[in-house]
């Protein structure tokens, strides 16, 4: 069965260039959501590769011919391909028409997780939820690196900012890194230790839950 994901289109409002976050699965209605915009597609921006985040990359590029963005670290461990790949890295600027995103590098839950962090908008794919953190996969994640991108995550981010992850258990995305800093469990552990600890726990139950 499918996970439930969360993709997002980002409009510059002058041009109406368009940029996909993490496109996956529905490729119907990807398609006519991008009707609705009104726009051009322009850019594909992959929080990470796991296939549930890219597998519409290569029907897209097929269609529309966009240029596809991911941290430079996630290509070289994970040898991912696909035409007109652009590797970023941390505090990279990406211009959509004249909107600008400043990437930022967050690994931990794959070797080159990243978000993209749009004037007061987080689009934070698994390393951040909000009600939690992704897993750390066997195959490249790292728990220590996941602490380290949470409190980078934190020194950079206003209250005000929202917070939208790739996927969610039982609250909508959207809600402010204000509210994420009071309720998310992995907020309240200061030492690193602890959260490893805790985020490595044997026997957890509903890691793919999402609604």
């Amino acid at each position: 069965m499918n996970f439930v994901n969360y993709i997002y289109f980002v409009v510059d409002k002058k041009t109406r260039d368009i940029a996909i976050i993490d496109p996956s699965w529905n490729l119907s209605e990807v398609e006519s959501c991008l009707q609705r915009l009104n726009g051009q597609l322009k850019a594909i921006w992959l929080t990470h590769s796991h296939f549930d985040h890219i597998n519409l990359v290569n029907p897209l590029l097929e269609r529309y011919n966009p240029q596809v963005f991911m941290s430079k670290e996630e290509i070289d461990y994970y040898n991912f391909r696909c035409r007109n790949l652009h590797p970023i890295q941390g505090d990279d600027s990406i211009q959509l028409g004249e909107t600008e995103i400043i990437t930022l590098s967050t690994p931990g839950h794959t070797a080159g997780s990243c978000c993209y962090l749009l004037s007061d908008h987080l689009f934070s794919g698994d390393t951040l939820f909000i009600e939690g953190c992704g897993f750390c996969d066997p195959n490249g994640g790292d728990p220590e690196k996941l602490y380290d991108s949470l409190q980078k995550i934190k020194r950079e981010l206003e209250a005000y900012v929202k917070i939208y992850p790739a996927h969610a258990f039982e609250q909508a995305p959207g809600l402010s890194f204000g509210h994420v800093l009071k309720q998310n469990i992995y907020y309240q552990i200061a030492d690193k230790e602890l959260f490893v600890t805790f985020r490595m726990r044997p026997n957890q139950t509903g890691l793919f839950d999402f609604k």
